[in-house]
C-alpha cells in the first residue's frame, strides 16, 4: 500500500502536478557521509565551533547567528557560514532526475547547501530564486535570481524558465546569502503573511499543485511558518515523509495544514519515488 502511494506521488511529480519540497535530511542519503550540517541544531553547533557564543544559545541557530552578527559583525557571520558550506555536496541521483524533468515547474529546497542548484547547471531553461537577507541591502529586495552558471539575473528572466528552484532561506551557492539570524527572520516574517517575500513566480507555479515534503522536519517555528506560507493557496492533498515519533508541534502542524504523513525511512521513500521519475 505504502509503496503504491509513493509510486503514485512520483508519477505526479513527473507529470508536474506535485511539487517536491526538500529539506536538510536529504544530506543523509549521500554515499559518503556529508560533513555539512543536516539540521538547524547541527548548524548551530558548527557555527558556535567557529565563533564562540554563550552556552545557553548554542543549540539555537537563529540566536547563535544573531549573537555573531551583533557582537562580531555580519561579515564574520557570512564568512563562518561560507566555511561551513564551502564544499557543495554532489547532487544525489534524485536531484538530477528532478531537475531533468521538463514538466516539473518548481522545486522548493529549504536548506542552504548547493546540491540541487549544482544538479541543474548543465540544463537549459532552468534557474534559481533565493531569499536574501536585508542586512547588506541598499534597496528593498527580498530575493535574488541566478542562472545555472551563477550569473545574477532578474524575475523577468526567471518567469521564462521551464523549471524554478526556490530556496526560501537563501543559499551558500553561488555566493553566501542566507537568512539565518533572528534579525533576518524578523523582517521576513513581518511580511510573509501577505506573501510579499515570496516571489510572484513561485506563487503562480504552486497554484493548483500539491506538495511532497522530503527530508523535512517541523520542530522549529520558523520551519513551520515558512512551509505554511509557501503552500498557501496551492492545491490540496499534501504529503510528508517523516519517520519516527513526531513532536506535538509537528503533529499539530501536519493536522492543521492537511498534510498526510508517511512513516517510512527517507532512503526507502526516495528510492521508490525516484524509480518512477
Amino acid at each position: 500500500m505504502t509503496q503504491a502511494l509513493l509510486s503514485r506521488l512520483g508519477a505526479e511529480i513527473k507529470a508536474g502536478g506535485r511539487i517536491p519540497y526538500l529539506g536538510p535530511l536529504l544530506l543523509s542519503l549521500q554515499k559518503t557521509a556529508s560533513p555539512l550540517p543536516d539540521s538547524t541544531l547541527s548548524l548551530a553547533k558548527a557555527l558556535s565551533a567557529i565563533v564562540a557564543v554563550p552556552g545557553r544559545i548554542r543549540n539555537n541557530v537563529w540566536s547563535t547567528a544573531q549573537y555573531v552578527e551583533t557582537h562580531r559583525h555580519r561579515m564574520t557571520l557570512d564568512r563562518a557560514l561560507g566555511t561551513i558550506f564551502a564544499k557543495p555536496p554532489e547532487p544525489l541521483s534524485f536531484h538530477r532526475k528532478l531537475t531533468a524533468l521538463d514538466a516539473l515547474p518548481m522545486i522548493v529546497d529549504a536548506w542552504y547547501d548547493g546540491a540541487a542548484f549544482k544538479a541543474m547547471q548543465d540544463l537549459p531553461g532552468r534557474g534559481m530564486v533565493q531569499g536574501v537577507t536585508k542586512a547588506d541591502q541598499v534597496k528593498d529586495c527580498w530575493n535574488r535570481w541566478y542562472k545555472p552558471d551563477g550569473e545574477e539575473t532578474d524575475a523577468q528572466t526567471g518567469a521564462g524558465w521551464m523549471q524554478l528552484l526556490y530556496k526560501p532561506h537563501g543559499s551558500a551557492a553561488p555566493k553566501v546569502n542566507m537568512l539565518v539570524s533572528d534579525a533576518d527572520y524578523v523582517q521576513v516574517l513581518a511580511e510573509i503573511d501577505i506573501q510579499t517575500p515570496i516571489p510572484e513566480e513561485v506563487q503562480k507555479r504552486r497554484t493548483g499543485r500539491s506538495f511532497l515534503f522530503l527530508g523535512c522536519r517541523f520542530r522549529d517555528q520558523i520551519e513551520r511558518d515558512f512551509a505554511r506560507q509557501i503552500i498557501k493557496r496551492s492545491g490540496k492533498g499534501h504529503v510528508a515523509v517523516i519517520e519516527g515519533e513526531l513532536t506535538k508541534n509537528e503533529a499539530r502542524f501536519l493536522e492543521i495544514q492537511g498534510i498526510s504523513r508517511i512513516d517510512v525511512p527517507l532512503a526507502d521513500a526516495v528510492a521508490v519515488i525516484e524509480a518512477g521519475l
